[in-house]
């Protein structure tokens, strides 16, 4: 992912913690931009700023299909912490183009969203 970013961006990230949270599936994870790209932290490391929402949620964002700010004022995705931090990796985010990232990610994600998008069909409605 670092290639994808923006000068300005990778100067705000370097060194900072953030922290994802994917509530469905459990996962809980930290990481830091550092020299040579992010890397994952301990979980006992605290975060500066945390996204948490669902695996779908999260597939949604990065497919473009559901606006990060949306999800947000629809309290599917909460971010916690530094707001000016959490603000640049939304934007970042935002920024990157689905069809730059490595194909077997892309493939990864895709199988997840099919899963995890059978599942929350099935679940009532969290408006």
């Amino acid at each position: 992912m670092r290639p994808l970013l923006t000068p300005e961006s990778l100067e705000i990230l370097r060194d900072r913690t953030i922290g994802i949270q994917v509530e469905d599936v459990g996962i809980d994870f930290r990481l830091r931009l550092g020299a040579r790209g992010f890397v994952p932290l301990p979980g006992s490391v605290p975060a500066e700023v945390n996204f948490r929402a669902s695996a779908y949620d999260f597939y949604l964002m990065a497919r473009r299909l559901e606006d990060p700010d949306t999800l947000f004022f629809n309290r599917r995705l909460r971010i916690e912490g530094d707001t000016e931090l959490g603000l640049v990796v939304k934007n970042s985010l935002d920024a990157i183009d689905w069809h730059s990232l490595p194909r077997p990610l892309r493939v990864l994600l895709e199988q997840w969203a099919a899963f995890f998008g059978a599942i929350a069909n099935r679940m009532p409605s969290r408006q």
